[in-house]
């Protein structure tokens, strides 16, 4: 049986992280109350619920979901929209069609739901990540009978038979993998004998083009952004550019403090990224072989690991005076001082920390931890595509996912979805915010005057049809806005809006 990671490093973090998206979702607002009507077998729309997402077939036929089980269609482009029965009071997180009767939707506890009638109707479907609770953020259709679904604990699971079967091939821990040391012990063994123990990540978006195309990315937490060219067989990890790296500083052996000629260094280092503040920074000791066999005896540590110590703390006090604020330095590698817990069951634990350590010179190291919380990736063809996320985070790629590099808006609130249409691009987010871009992505401004309603809340997905004229934005209460002019305009739909124009 697979197991999960519990590192004790994120015990405490990890119930905010599985709940990433209900975050993202209430991070401006707050959740309401409103629940969906199931009452009599009509398919008027009761109650306007909050909506996270939106797929859109064609320019006459789109689907949404979202809280407590809402899902609504439409066939007529946009001027109708229908209730369809989902049967749950779970939230669904996202939807995505294949064509205009078979789609997917995935939300809460393992929740993957099937529609073959164009969301009119909607069936639970067994997957691996039932009965474990796992929380699925995101469903990507390729064709009728083909799609990945990514969710909480590395979650990636695939189905070639419209669902009937689901294959497990979610990120897993391995002896090399970076939190394997910390572990508990009956997990590191159950890694040794090659049992599966997922790792602690939460895969927030994934993105497949639909057949004939065969590229797909993903993206998730702790600078996990992938990307493949075989329809999820194989992936590869993507670079993201633009990257501020100190290499290792030296420190002479037993000493503990930067050297003046390194401060400067360091300086210019918190100059460049302090105010990114969706980056956070890596301060890690290392050790030279000298003062592992000097000052780490393996009874007691203690010199070894104060040394260690205090080298981090010495450039971590450099880079707050130097303007990175405290809360986005991050100690990595720390000594672990309840080494002795762990022997018993894995004595070479202190061996493997202190060749992670090991340098030719003992030093510092530090660099630009990639860890914003991303909510959506989305290419318009095989190599342009685009990143949204918290803090008015942007990343672009001009060449399939490989590399990525940040852009920059004017703000710092959230931006939960983006789009790229006709050489433009639009994302959306908290606060009613929205940032377009004439250049496909280098560059971001404010729309022009009257382009949408005045809008308070968050808008949640944003999605265009094939064709590239036609889109609609879902979000808060309900609410969905349509274009038909590629996005130049938006105009409210639902709930309708009282004599407007629909």
């Amino acid at each position: 049986m697979a197991m999960r990671t519990t590192p004790r490093a994120n015990a405490a973090a990890r119930s905010l992280r599985a709940l990433v998206w209900v975050v993202g979702l209430c991070i401006a607002t707050g959740c309401h109350d409103f629940s969906i009507d199931f009452s009599g077998d009509g398919d008027e729309i009761r109650i306007f619920d909050d909506l996270y997402s939106v797929s859109i077939v064609d320019d006459d036929y789109a689907v949404t979901v979202g809280y407590y089980g809402a899902a609504y269609w439409t066939a007529d482009g946009g001027d109708t929209w229908k209730r369809g029965r989902t049967a749950t009071r779970t939230s669904l997180y996202n939807v995505s069609m294949a064509d205009r009767e078979h789609g997917w939707a995935v939300g809460q506890r393992g929740l993957i739901l099937r529609t073959e009638d164009g969301g009119r109707s909607w069936t639970p479907q067994a997957n691996p990540k039932k009965d474990e609770g796992t929380h699925l953020f995101a469903v990507t259709a390729i064709d009728a009978n083909t799609a990945w679904v990514v969710g909480e604990w590395g979650t990636r699971i695939r189905t070639r038979d419209g669902g009937k079967t689901w294959e497990d091939r979610s990120f897993a821990v391995s002896e090399q993998h970076p939190q394997f040391v910390w572990l508990a012990p009956v997990e590191q063994e159950r890694v040794r004998n090659g049992q599966v123990v997922y790792d602690d990540v939460s895969v927030n978006d994934i993105q497949c083009q639909r057949a004939p195309g065969t590229r797909c990315w993903l993206i998730g937490e702790f600078g996990y952004i992938y990307y493949s060219r075989d329809r999820g067989e194989t992936w590869l990890k993507s670079r993201v550019e633009g990257a501020v790296e100190v290499p290792p500083i030296p420190i002479a052996y037993n000493r503990l403090e930067v050297p003046d000629a390194y401060i400067e260094q360091l300086r210019y280092f918190a100059h460049e990224v302090k105010d990114d503040s969706h980056l956070n920074v890596a301060v890690s000791g290392l050790v030279s072989a000298d003062e592992i066999r000097d000052f780490g005896d393996p009874e007691d540590p203690s010199e070894l690991f104060e040394i260690l110590e205090a080298r981090a703390q010495d450039a971590r006090s450099i880079l707050e005076d130097a303007g990175v604020s405290s809360d986005r330095v991050r100690f990595r590698g720390q000594p672990p001082w309840d080494f002795e817990d762990y022997l018993e069951d894995d004595p070479q634990f202190l061996s493997r920390y202190l060749e992670g350590r090991l340098n030719e010179i003992g030093g510092v190291f530090v660099s630009v931890l990639q860890n914003p919380i991303l909510f959506t990736v989305r290419f318009s063809d095989d190599d342009k595509g685009l990143i949204s996320g918290l803090g008015g985070v942007i990343l672009q790629s001009e060449d399939g996912g490989e590399t990525w590099a940040y852009r920059k808006i004017d703000r710092k609130q959230g931006l939960f979805s983006v789009r790229a249409v006709d050489q433009r691009a639009i994302a959306i987010g908290e606060k009613g915010l929205m940032r377009v871009s004439g250049d496909g992505g280098e560059t971001w401004g404010v729309p022009h005057e009257g382009a949408l309603p005045r809008i308070f809340t968050y808008m949640r997905d944003i999605d265009f049809s094939p064709q590239g004229r036609k889109g609609f934005i879902v979000g808060q209460g309900g609410r969905i806005l349509r274009t038909l002019d590629a996005g130049f305009e938006w105009k409210q739909v639902l709930p309708a809006p009282g004599g407007d124009e629909a």
